[in-house]
């Protein structure tokens, strides 16, 4: 065999997947199919959007904070041109550093459309058509996903766009209305509403950012809210319609009332499918069931020498989720015994503030009836977030009711995107409340409202509350 690892997709999971396995030892080749690495996640995913929304924050703080702050400038103005810029500049960097790892650790790139003439045969085919055939003696599909249409309205990419095109836009939208109260749209939303676009949320369920704890959602929606975006929750759409410069979404309530919207740019996002286009995974006699590729709890599909990761498989679709498990098979095939904890994932909102959770949320607790306890403390109660002016928010701390173990962190707030990682190291060592209560927290900063929300979760005892 020309390989002993083959890795098939360049983003987050097989990105890492190849670099650990090249770390063990194992003669490794990682196989994209566009002319960059770093997969959805690096070229029109997480990082682009991060660098917009960091953007995007910094002119409305100038905007509307800078002179409370002492800070006396003329009216900014919206350079969007300047803005994607930056944010492929960003882009750029990012998957140029991709490039080097893989030359740092002698990984050999193959670019083009992998697809499996057998099980231990993968034919490359290049843009141009080229083909070249390499063979293997073990594959990693980590192929990734892509944007979910509506079954009636396709992307146009142009009126009708999924998160790709609107990190793209050579405009701020004067109406965006986007479809989908979950990340992706929470997200996007927010970048267009804070460079001055009317936003308008269409989500089917009664709740934003549905899949986390409740409480995060309903005080998303209030802060959200205060940057002139509107909400129709208990929605379902019913048409979207491009007539040119003008889309027009139809959606239906509850109670059957048809609310009818226009605006320039309808952003879709209600979720993401794995993809798997290409592969020729009949080739090797793997059938996907609901779009997934099906796999054991060691991510082995029913071909003993294929494994797949990240999106194309079961659970959450997040880039760190498939750089565990892209650690995970590459220790396997080195005989170690690795552990991927899939409830100890975080899950993240880069929105301002930002949301983030682990472990249960209070309604899986309600389901599964467990006795449990909370402990909630305010960030407006907290001496650094005055300081910064970032007074929505909240922690919140979900603990069992007999041991006092940790069962979910749920923050939202100004750097909960960092501060998870604390909640996610107390529940991988089973802290309890009270342990994390009597840990030295530094003053002043947002990790004290983690701290404080221990004390109240522990026996109803906060210092600052």
């Amino acid at each position: 065999m020309q390989y002993n690892v083959a890795v098939i997709g360049s983003g987050p999971g097989g990105y890492v997947a190849a670099i650990r396995c090249a770390q063990l030892g194992f003669k490794t080749a990682i196989i994209e199919k566009y002319d960059t690495l770093g997969g959805t996640c690096l070229n029109v995913g997480c990082i682009p959007s991060k660098a917009l929304l960091d953007s995007s924050e910094h002119f409305i703080t100038a905007k509307n904070h800078f002179a409370e702050h002492g800070i006396d400038i003329p009216a900014p103005k919206v350079n969007i041109t300047q803005m994607i810029k930056r944010k492929s500049d960003v882009v750029k960097a990012n998957v140029d550093g991709i490039a080097f790892l893989m030359k740092k650790n002698k990984i050999d790139v193959l670019t083009g459309v992998g697809s499996f003439v057998d099980k231990n045969t993968i034919k490359v085919t290049a843009a141009d058509g080229k083909e070249s055939v390499i063979t293997t003696e073990r594959v990693i599909i980590a192929t990734g996903s892509k944007p979910t249409p509506l079954p009636f309205a396709s992307f146009d990419k142009k009126r009708i766009i999924s998160s790709t095109e609107a990190l793209e836009l050579k405009e701020v939208p004067k109406h965006m209305i986007v479809i989908g109260g979950g990340v992706i749209g929470m997200e996007l939303g927010s970048v267009y509403a804070r460079l001055g676009s009317k936003v308008t949320v269409v989500e089917f369920l009664d709740s934003l950012i549905p899949t986390m704890d409740g409480s995060l959602g309903k005080e998303l929606l209030k802060v959200t809210k205060k940057l002139g975006m509107e909400f129709f929750l208990g929605h379902k759409v019913t048409s979207v319609q491009n007539s040119g410069n003008e889309v027009t979404v139809k959606a239906e309530s509850k109670d059957g009332k048809v609310v009818e919207l226009k605006g320039d740019y309808c952003l879709v996002s209600i979720g993401r499918k794995p993809y798997t286009d290409g592969l020729g995974l009949d080739k090797i006699g793997i059938e996907t069931v609901k779009g997934q590729i099906p796999v054991d709890e060691h991510l082995k599909t029913k071909v003993d020498n294929i494994y797949a990761i990240g999106d194309v498989v079961k659970g959450a679709m997040l880039a760190h989720k498939a750089e565990e498990e892209g650690t995970f098979v590459a220790e396997q095939f080195a005989g170690q015994k690795p552990h991927v904890h899939y409830l100890l994932i975080p899950g993240v909102v880069y929105t301002w503030p930002e949301v983030a959770s682990v472990g249960y949320t209070e309604e899986q607790l309600k389901t599964d009836g467990k006795a449990y306890k909370v402990g909630n403390f305010p960030y407006k109660a907290l001496g650094r977030a005055r300081a910064s002016m970032d007074t929505d928010g909240f922690v919140k701390i979900l603990a069992d009711k007999q041991t006092d173990e940790i069962l979910g962190v749920h923050i939202i707030g100004a750097r909960a995107a960092d501060m998870i990682a604390a909640g996610v190291t107390a529940m991988e060592f089973r802290a309890s409340a009270e342990d994390v209560s009597r840990m030295s927290h530094a003053h002043p900063t947002y990790m004290e409202a983690v701290k404080e929300a221990c004390l109240a979760a522990t026996a109803n005892r906060p210092i600052h509350l």
